[in-house]
């Protein structure tokens, strides 16, 4: 079986929904469907040629969200935007992705954006990801190493640091150690889920607005994520 190890999910929101993994130790990246539950037929593909001036830094994404404006009318974020972060040699870097254009808008020093106040954790963040649109607020939850996370206020610019159980994300506890990365299933109507992929190829549905485990952990495989595990 095809071993998930170094790789980086995002959720994808413009059109019908997807998640794309990055899988950097081979620097080619498959999409994954929610609709049509699969990875179509073309997939694994090189990330070269396919992701506008992102292209050279695939291989050094460490974590990425999706936001969208339909819900947060400051002007903070544009419609359907993957932030992708990563280094730039050694500087902190995100690059804003309009999903709507297919196309990068531009690369930011981290510390000259809004997303400055997580650059003392920058290389503790697992993964990342906005609580909205539906949910109305401009949460954005990062996960870091040891069990905790960040809460940060996109329109008050505000972040808190949390352990988890102290407030949100206790049933995580015991897998903390093993999350390699996370994305987002904003269901329509339903309860919004975080995929949260894990060590030996498993992963946990978590219930993302009644704050629990909703199941797992599971394998992953051809009959959960069909198309995943193609090589």
């Amino acid at each position: 079986m095809p071993k998930l190890d170094n790789f980086v999910a995002i959720d994808w929101l413009s059109g019908p929904d997807k998640i794309y993994f990055f899988f950097k130790d081979t620097d080619t990246y498959s999409r994954f469907d929610i609709g049509n539950n699969k990875v179509p037929a073309g997939y694994p593909a090189p990330t070269r040629g396919n992701w506008d001036a992102f292209d050279p830094h695939t291989k050094d994404l460490l974590f990425g969200f999706t936001t969208t404006s339909s819900s947060l009318k400051n002007g903070l974020f544009d419609e359907d935007i993957a932030w992708l972060f990563f280094y730039d040699a050694d500087t902190p870097t995100v690059c804003k992705y309009n999903q709507d254009k297919d196309k990068v808008s531009g690369f930011y020093k981290v510390a000259d954006t809004h997303w400055s106040p997580i650059l003392p954790y920058f290389d503790e963040i697992i993964a990342a990801t906005w609580e909205g649109p539906r949910s109305g607020n401009s949460v954005i939850r990062f996960l870091l190493k040891g069990a905790r996370y960040l809460s940060f206020h996109g329109t008050k610019h505000t972040l808190t640091l949390h352990k988890f159980g102290n407030d949100r994300l206790g049933a995580l506890l015991p897998y903390h150690e093993r999350i390699i990365t996370a994305a987002k299933n904003d269901r329509i109507f339903a309860d919004d889920y975080w995929y949260i992929f894990l060590t030996n190829n498993q992963y946990l549905v978590y219930n993302m607005d009644e704050d629990k485990l909703e199941s797992g952990p599971h394998y992953v495989n051809e009959g959960n994520w069909p198309g995943l595990l193609r090589g």
